[in-house]
């Protein structure tokens, strides 16, 4: 969260567990969580942000950053093909907009296999430019022992170029519109705040049945997650999940204010970077 509005940033910091949010702290914070996806976490964006309030500057910064990227990618002269890094990291809006989100390697180029790209995905992951998410088999501790190694999702360092990435008008996050790519890029900005609060890093699961958005490891817990762009709550995995196990904790990341419905908790989305302090 930008300090550059120092009394809500102040009181964001003193946010407890079980504490009520008034609605108009609520909202203002809702309205920087949408600037935050607008802008994302760069230092050049954050600062042209900090100095000049404007969207379409920050636009200007993140559109220069990814042909920076994209033009060192095709200077790699490594053992990695550079052409492929290039193709992989053009095709993640693409996997992401999918119903299913899982990486497929044929929407990438026509008939591709596995061994053509992963020692690329494996550069662009290891650069930090791109961030995967395994699906795990089982829900259970240790999560890492679950891994499907075959099977994950890729996403992008910084939820502000990932948006630029998708071709998102700014407006269409500012109007609260339901916009394409809603979701995709919502469940970014929760894995981006998500990563690091936790020592293992977060899964997902899926199964013919449904899907858990992600899967955190909390000690000896495991909690599941489902992540919603806005204020609907249907989730009937999820739900079904809960009711079913009785995790000790689950979480649901959405618009709606900070509350208790049964067991699972609902986090606001701006609220993400502070998962470990709440629970």
């Amino acid at each position: 969260m930008c300090k550059s509005d120092e009394p809500m940033y102040t009181y964001y910091q003193t946010i407890e567990k079980g504490q009520r949010i008034e609605e108009i702290f609520h909202q203002r914070l809702l309205e920087m969580y949408y600037y935050y996806l607008i802008i994302g976490g760069m230092p050049e964006c954050v600062s042209s942000w900090v100095k000049y309030k404007d969207p379409a500057r920050v636009s200007k910064i993140q559109r220069e950053l990814i042909e920076i990227y994209e033009n060192d990618f095709s200077k790699h002269n490594g053992k990695v093909n550079s052409g492929r890094i290039l193709m992989v990291f053009r095709s993640i809006v693409s996997q992401l907009a999918k119903a299913n989100e899982k990486f497929v390697y044929g929407a990438v180029r026509e008939g591709a296999r596995a061994r053509e790209f992963e020692e690329a995905i494996e550069w662009l992951v290891s650069a930090g430019m791109l961030v995967r998410v395994y699906n795990v088999s089982k829900v259970e501790h240790p999560l890492s022992a679950f891994d499907k190694l075959e099977q994950f999702k890729l996403f992008v360092f910084d939820t502000g170029l990932l948006k630029h990435m998708a071709g998102l008008d700014n407006s269409a996050i500012l109007l609260k519109n339901d916009y394409p790519f809603k979701g995709p890029l919502t469940e970014n900005y929760v894995l981006q705040q998500l990563r690091g609060q936790f020592e293992i890093a977060p899964r997902y699961f899926s199964d013919r049945n449904g899907e858990l958005d992600f899967v955190l490891q909390y000690g000896l817990e495991t909690i599941p997650v489902e992540v919603k762009g806005g204020e609907d709550k249907s989730a009937p995995f999820f739900k079904r999940y809960v009711s079913e196990k009785h995790p000790a904790y689950a979480l649901r990341f959405s618009k709606r204010g900070y509350r208790k419905d049964g067991e699972i908790t609902n986090l606001p989305l701006y609220l993400a970077r502070k998962t470990v302090e709440l629970l």
